[in-house]
């Protein structure tokens, strides 16, 4: 039985390797393209009943290990061709590899022992036994298309496309942050420094800045509502003037940010312009975490001077870090404690990607 879970952990473990390389490089990736097994496949790992969630990466693990076994089957001692203990497949690779990915899955310790999944195999048979006969019979279609095609190619395929829901599952989980009972500045910075130094799309320095304005308003009691957008959606299908507005008491916009994570040209201001203008919004902030276009330098600078005249005001820091650093210091030990909370926050709340979660927890481990 060890080879076959050593077997199993290591299928598991390359595929998802697989999986979540490919849906780096394209988020809308499927591994197969027939609807009905993808809605299937999607309701059974989003299933309202928990150890459903466990059986398809379960039994189409055992299965990738080992190809003469059932899929359906899930008690051993239910005899005949192809037949195996599930129950220790996923107490021994699917309870801690979703244990390692913050209970994706639901955090349940021995998912096979709950009734639902007392029976020998996963089959019209015992649907009768089943309060959730509708999540039952998405299980049972799968397995039985398994086990119907005989072939090895096609389990892979449903295998991995088991893994990409339970990968896209991770972006709405809640990731608890270890944030420290003390921070210096200097940490802090190490902190930023670290995090920005992956490529994220604008979803990091964006939730940086974020957190650190939201401590800001908070802290200075300069704004009374801190509100943006997700990083999937543009400005104007998400009704924000900029990726972070501030807002007064009375609703209105007193800082506008916008946040660039590339290179700052001339267009990425005067695009803003008109709209800024629309709703009254003299104060804008840019951060150009890759730095101001030399190109467009000279031209930025004429631009702000001419707005300023017209009254309105336009700062740009290239790049966040010196936008937070003297800020963070004022702040204090509190106040950076509650910033890097913040973060935690911004990072779940708005749905960021499962890497970013864990990297920003991964680093605040280490401080």
């Amino acid at each position: 039985m060890s080879d076959f879970v050593s077997k199993c952990r290591q299928t598991l473990a390359e595929n998802w390797t697989y999986v979540t390389k490919r849906l780096t490089e394209a988020s809308t990736f499927n591994a197969i393209e027939e609807i009905k097994l993808l809605e299937a496949i999607s309701r059974s790992v989003n299933s309202k009943t928990k150890s459903y969630r466990y059986v398809l990466p379960t039994q189409l693990v055992a299965k990738m290990a080992d190809p003469s076994l059932d899929s359906r089957c899930i008690q051993a001692s239910r005899g005949g061709s192809g037949c195996f203990d599930a129950r220790s497949v996923c107490d021994e690779v699917m309870v801690p590899f979703d244990r390692d990915n913050h209970n994706v899955l639901g955090g349940a310790p021995e998912p096979y022992v709950n009734n639902p999944l007392r029976v020998p195999e996963v089959s019209e048979g015992h649907r009768g036994r089943q309060k959730d006969k509708k999540g039952w019979d998405d299980l049972i279609f799968v397995l039985q298309e398994v086990e119907e095609r005989h072939d090895p190619h096609f389990a892979t395929q449903l295998f991995q496309q088991v893994l990409i829901e339970i990968h896209r599952r991770l972006s709405v989980v809640k990731v608890a942050y270890p944030t420290p009972k003390r921070i210096s500045l200097k940490q802090t910075e190490w902190l930023v420094t670290q995090y920005l130094s992956a490529q994220s799309g604008g979803e990091r320095v964006l939730t940086i800045t974020a957190a650190l304005v939201g401590v800001i308003g908070e802290r200075f009691q300069l704004f009374s509502e801190i509100r943006r957008r997700s990083i999937t959606a543009a400005d104007a299908s998400s009704g924000l003037v900029a990726d972070i507005e501030c807002l007064d008491a009375k609703g209105r916009i007193q800082l506008a940010v916008e946040v660039k994570d590339r290179e700052l040209i001339l267009n990425h201001i005067a695009s803003k312009l008109p709209d800024i203008r629309a709703k009254k919004v003299s104060e804008i902030l840019f951060i150009a975490q890759k730095g101001i276009s030399k190109k467009n330098g000279k031209k930025i600078e004429e631009l702000v001077e001419k707005e300023f005249s017209s009254g309105q005001n336009i700062y740009v820091f290239e790049d966040v870090l010196h936008f937070c650093s003297g800020i963070l210091a004022l702040l204090g030990e509190e106040g950076r404690r509650k910033f890097l909370e913040n973060v935690g926050m911004n990072l779940n709340q708005y749905g960021a990607a499962i890497q970013h979660k864990k990297d920003w927890a991964d680093l605040l481990a280490k401080i």
